[in-house]
């Protein structure tokens, strides 16, 4: 009889057990987002008082989007300056509010920074760009490499390789000469 009660408990701890877990992620995922919400507001003091050091006008809007804090910067007409060529200044901005968020919580932040929608902008292009590659190494059945990217860079153009069929991609060499290599399989 102890069986048979022990086989009819089962269900029912194990469905317990499942609301438990479910209940722990859904806490998990509340506690990450605001988590992640503090760190974009840390970031937006940080670069609100670095754009009045610089007596700079722009609209600071933060946002949480695939785990990590999202910070852009627009509406203001210097702010191409904080791009620079390439998006060097950007890269480097976004490290030292990283750092800054980082200082403040004592964790490595992830946060993504635009400026512009510089970033944005970038991203459209790269995707043409992997696309276009992926296109190549399709049609010449041979390996396409390309020029050396930003890791911001080469993720975008792997995720839009990975969209196509036939074409694989990896990247290889040594920051800052990183780049990406499309292949056909």
């Amino acid at each position: 009889m102890s069986e048979t009660v022990e086989a009819t408990a089962e269900p029912e701890a194990a469905e317990e057990a499942v609301e438990a877990v479910d209940g722990q992620r859904a806490e998990s995922s509340e506690s990450d987002n605001d988590a992640l919400v503090r760190e974009g507001d840390i970031a937006g003091d940080y670069l609100e008082r670095l754009l009045d050091l610089l007596d700079f006008d722009g609209d600071i809007d933060l946002d949480v989007e695939a785990g990590r804090a999202i910070v852009s910067i627009d509406g203001g007409e210097d702010l191409e300056k904080l791009v620079g060529s390439r998006g060097n200044v950007l890269e480097a901005l976004q490290e030292l509010t990283r750092l800054a968020v980082q200082q403040e919580t004592g964790n490595r932040s992830r946060l993504m920074l635009d400026v512009a929608g510089w970033r944005a902008d970038r991203r459209e292009d790269l995707r043409e760009i992997g696309r276009k590659a992926a296109k190549d190494a399709l049609e010449s059945q041979e390996r396409v490499r390309m020029k050396p990217m930003t890791p911001f860079e080469r993720k975008v153009v792997h995720d839009a390789v990975a969209e196509v069929d036939g074409v694989t991609s990896e990247s290889e060499g040594e920051d800052p000469n990183r780049k990406v290599v499309v292949i056909p399989v």
